[in-house]
Order: structure tokens, then C-alpha cells, then sequence
């Protein structure tokens, strides 16, 4: 097989696990109004089974980043996806709201590892010339991963109780992995460069990366907005518009992740055109995403129309893939190869931690303030961070020659 053709095959086997990585987190979210009713639990617990996974996914992120690139990114992956999946597994059998929490913990750490690895992989696999494209489509399967966890986790929990889905998914992720042993075989023995720095040498050296911070900055905004909607826009649905659970957990994912994954697309392609002609290309193109964006989720939190509501939902996904698809593709453009798993794990912690207190906030002041005020809040964000965005000058061009 040539290595062309295995760089597309890693980003098809890395796709389904970045589905099941997005399903396992985020059917619980669908979940809420059973789990409200059979462990009699208040919005603020609610909103708190979020905030656990996400701060420790936040604190594990840089070290989850840091091992794949000192130790290989396609072991990270595969024991990443055993773990999760068994802790998926466990989680259905939580026998109390602790336990629940515990479980939710468990499975933040242990995602922590994967997606920082896995884009990495990706990356090093393509050139510039396909790189925004490859990581978008990875990027697809935790869209896709999204609309499951929503309509699935609901449709199985109408009929079979909240412990379900939990269990299913478990034992179908434990299968996966010992098939991805076998895909990811050659990926193990790969030639990219291993980090030889600690961790604290690590980070201090991306802390001296010229429009580093802005980039984290701008990351942060768009991972609290996206963990504010993840969170609390199913129950949103559900109460507003008077839905049904699983029409809510249907409505909540289905036409945000479509349209996400058409902005991939888009921006995918886009963002490679442009990083040949300019080297500012890819973050024009991540800018003028969030441009877009940020205005349709503030509509999210005011209308009373559906119809204008399903409108913004779309037109707030196609920003948000736009942007999402040139992210890592941007950091190759500032770190290098040997930094860019710890890189994006900073990422991934910085958000989170913005994110857990976002989420748990909006449970708290959900019976005063509503949650569309939060919705609009992290709308005004986004603005920012495209600011942000359009202040950071690359300063690498990847694997190609400077362009001018």
C-alpha cells in the first residue's frame, strides 16, 4: 500500500473512533430529563456531570498531548480508545449520583489522550496541500458522533432506561479497538520526529511561539460556546419548544453537526488553497467561520421561531466546521511537528476548563436568568476570538517552501 493511500486510511479508521468518542461523551447529555427524574437530581448536578468530565479532561489534555508526542501518537490512540470504552461500559452501571460523577471523571481523563494524538497522526501523515482536508474529515466523525449521542441516547433511553446506551456503547468500543490494532499497525512504526524535552520544557517552549496564545484564546471561546450547546441545548429544546426527548436531543445535534460537517468541507478545501498563495490563508479562512457564526448562535438564545431557530443552528454549524477544519492545520503553521500533540492538548485544557465553568454556571442560573442569555453571552465571544484570529501572523509554512 502506498503512503498516500494509508494517509487516507488512517483518517477512515480514525474517523470511527472519533465518533465513538463524541457518542460516548455526549449521550448523557440526552439523557438529562431521566436522569433528573430517577436519581432526583437539580439542574446544578446536572450541570456539574459536565463540569467533571471537562475539567479533568482539561488538566489531562497537556499530558495526554505531551505522551503521544514522546511515546507515539498511534499507541496513545488505541489504549485511549480501550479505556474510554470500558469506563463507557462502567458508566452504565453507576449505582448512585457519585458513582455517576466518578465515571464521568474517569472517561475525561481518558478521552483526554485521544484527539490531541490522533490529529497529530493525521498531520504528519499529510502535506500542506491536504491537511486541512484530512483533519476535517476527522473532525466529521465527532460531529457525526454528536448527532448519535443526541438522537440515539434518546431513542434508547425512551425505551430501555438511561443505562442502555451506556452499556452498548462500551462493549461496541472494546471491539473496535482490537480491530484498530491491526489498521494502525504500520502508523506504530512511523518515522516522525519524538519529542526528547519534559513536559514543563515542552510548554515553555510553545509558550515562546510567536501568535500562540492568541490562537489558545481564540480556541477557548469557540470550546465554551461549543460545550454550552453540547451541554444544555437538548434541555433548551425540550422545554422552550415543548419537544419530545428524543425530537430534542434530534433537533439539538442533527442540523448543527450537518451543517458542520459541510463547513469542514468547505473550509477544508479553502483553507489548503489559500495556505499555497498566502501564509495568513488558513486563518482568514478560520476568522471569517467564527465571523459567521457568532451572530446565529446569539439568535439561538432569543427566537421564538423554530424555522428561524433550525436557520441559525445550520448557519452556526457551517461556521463552527469552517473554522474547526483548519485548527490543527494552523498550529503546524506556528509549532513544530514535535510539539504539535502537546499543543493541541493545551488547546484542549485551555477550553475545557472555560467550558466546565460555562456549563455549570448556566445549570445554576438556569431557573433565574435562562439559558438563552447564556447562548448569546458566548455568541459575543466568538466575535472576539475572530478578532483574535486576524492579529496572528504564522510564521512557519509546514512542509512547503515559503510562499510570498
Amino acid at each position: 500500500m502506498s503512503r498516500g493511500v494509508y494517509a487516507w486510511l488512517i483518517v477512515g479508521l480514525l474517523w470511527v473512533v472519533a465518533c465513538l468518542n463524541y457518542v460516548d461523551r455526549q449521550v448523557i447529555f440526552a439523557l438529562f430529563p431521566l436522569l433528573e427524574k430517577e436519581l432526583d437530581l437539580a439542574g446544578a448536578q446536572l450541570g456539574l456531570l459536565s463540569t467533571a468530565f471537562l475539567w479533568v479532561y482539561a488538566f489531562a489534555s497537556p499530558f495526554g498531548g505531551y505522551v503521544a508526542d514522546r511515546f507515539g501518537r498511534a499507541r496513545v490512540v488505541l489504549v485511549s480508545l480501550f479505556v474510554w470504552s470500558g469506563v463507557t461500559w462502567a458508566t452504565g452501571h453507576a449505582r448512585s449520583y457519585g458513582e455517576l460523577v466518578a465515571a464521568r471523571a474517569l472517561m475525561g481523563f481518558s478521552e483526554a489522550f485521544y484527539i490531541p494524538a490522533a490529529l497529530a497522526l493525521i498531520a504528519e501523515h499529510h502535506s500542506e496541500r491536504t491537511r486541512a482536508t484530512a483533519t476535517g474529515l476527522h473532525q466529521s466523525g465527532l460531529y457525526a458522533g454528536i448527532v448519535l449521542g443526541g438522537s440515539l441516547g434518546g431513542w434508547l433511553g425512551q425505551r430501555h432506561g438511561w443505562r442502555a446506551p451506556f452499556t452498548i456503547l462500551g462493549a461496541v468500543g472494546v471491539a473496535y479497538a482490537l480491530l484498530l490494532t491491526v489498521g494502525l499497525r504500520r502508523a506504530s512504526h512511523g518515522t516522525a520526529m519524538r519529542s526528547s524535552l519534559e513536559l514543563r520544557a515542552s510548554l515553555r517552549k510553545l509558550s515562546s511561539l510567536s501568535g500562540y496564545w492568541r490562537l489558545t484564546a481564540a480556541f477557548s471561546a469557540v470550546g465554551l460556546a461549543n460545550w454550552l450547546v453540547y451541554t444544555w441545548l437538548p434541555s433548551y429544546l425540550y422545554e422552550r419548544f415543548h419537544l419530545t426527548l428524543a425530537s430534542a436531543g434530534f433537533s439539538a445535534t442533527f442540523y448543527i453537526q450537518t451543517a458542520s460537517f459541510a463547513g469542514i468541507l468547505v473550509g477544508g478545501m479553502v483553507g489548503d488553497y489559500w495556505a499555497l498563495r498566502r501564509l495568513r490563508g488558513r486563518v482568514w479562512v478560520q476568522a471569517a467561520g467564527l465571523a459567521g457564526a457568532a451572530p446565529c448562535l446569539f439568535l439561538v438564545g432569543a427566537v421564538e421561531s423554530f424555522p428561524l431557530l433550525i436557520a441559525a443552528l445550520i448557519i452556526y454549524g457551517l461556521g463552527r466546521g469552517i473554522y474547526d477544519s483548519n485548527a490543527m492545520p494552523v498550529l503546524c503553521q506556528i509549532a513544530p511537528d514535535e510539539l504539535r500533540s502537546t499543543g493541541y492538548g493545551v488547546f484542549n485544557f485551555a477550553s475545557c476548563v472555560v467550558g466546565g465553568v460555562a456549563a455549570a454556571l448556566a445549570g445554576f442560573l438556569k431557573s433565574s436568568l435562562g439559558l438563552g442569555l447564556a447562548f448569546q453571552a458566548a455568541a459575543l465571544l466568538l466575535v472576539g476570538a475572530a478578532w483574535a484570529l486576524l492579529t496572528v501572523r504564522p510564521t512557519r509554512t509546514g512542509d512547503l517552501p515559503a510562499v510570498p
